[in-house]
């Protein structure tokens, strides 16, 4: 589970001076039972974080359905019973969380499916376009998915605009220098320069906007070349709901897609106080 620390701080955003719509209206010491619940069919996420929200504020948490388990519109994901103002200083912002992570687990849980009827060997990621990486992250993995690199520091990848300013292969050649312990990926838009990343070493070859039909003529050189089981094959850019069938038919490891953190929809939760204790 993400840290509270890191919880709270969208809490402290979101009400800096206290909640004081409830402050006002609602008296002091009343104790209220409240629910969340799901208002459409998915996969469920951020229910560890939610809790760990309420319980901090000494909300009793009684929980029916656990990340990653698939609702249903009406499913009652958490029971809540505790200081009434507690329940609604903290409900928009557990509401958040978990309808961004379940949009995220969701679409990620759906795509991952539908890869794995085509090509039960190609895993789907995720990328680093998103600042709420944490979340994201998480919810990219309780969807089935992989997280990709969770930072700069994680691995090292070297893009186009690496290249702009030193040689593929010098690039490869220092970044191997660099490090044992980290996984080199080489960021390519051609034949020849895949080519040219796999003889340099790299553990992790990208192939970027190309076309599934450019993909296949890449990844069959590469075998040619005696090269292809030597590197993981990951192909990005371009890559969509309607078209990954396409690409996951082919002799590749791994799908990343920006389009799950940075093209997110909600997933729609509410929370409804049902009574006083």
């Amino acid at each position: 589970m993400i840290s509270l620390s890191y919880l709270l701080k969208f809490l402290e955003e979101d009400a800096p001076f206290g909640d004081v719509t409830s402050e006002a209206v609602i008296p002091e010491g009343i104790r209220a039972k409240a629910v969340i619940i799901s208002k459409q069919e998915g996969i469920i996420a951020g229910v560890e974080e939610a809790k760990a929200l309420f319980e901090h504020f000494s909300v009793k948490v009684s929980v029916k359905k656990r990340d990653g388990e698939e609702v249903k519109r009406g499913d009652v994901i958490l029971e809540l019973e505790g200081d009434a103002r507690s329940i609604l200083l903290v409900e928009r912002t557990a509401l958040n969380i978990m309808g961004r992570m379940s949009g995220i687990a969701t679409e990620v849980r759906r795509l991952v499916e539908k890869v794995r009827a085509v090509n039960p060997k190609v895993r789907v990621a995720g990328t680093r376009k998103t600042l709420l990486k944490p979340l994201d992250k998480r919810a990219i993995l309780i969807g089935g998915g992989e997280p990709h690199r969770f930072s700069l520091s994680d691995a090292i990848l070297i893009k186009d605009n690496h290249l702009a300013l030193v040689p593929l292969e010098e690039a490869i050649r220092r970044a191997k220098a660099f490090s044992v312990y980290k996984v080199v990926e080489v960021e390519v838009e051609t034949l020849e320069d895949a080519i040219k990343a796999a003889k340099a070493g790299a553990d992790v070859v990208m192939l970027d906007n190309m076309s599934p039909a450019e993909i296949a003529e890449t990844v069959e050189a590469l075998r040619r070349e005696g090269l292809r089981e030597r590197v993981k094959i990951e192909v990005s850019g371009g890559i969509t709901p309607e078209n990954i069938g396409e690409y996951a038919a082919l002799d590749i490891d791994v799908i990343s897609l920006g389009y799950l953190t940075h093209s997110v929809r909600n997933f729609d939760v509410s929370l409804e106080i049902i009574g006083k204790l």
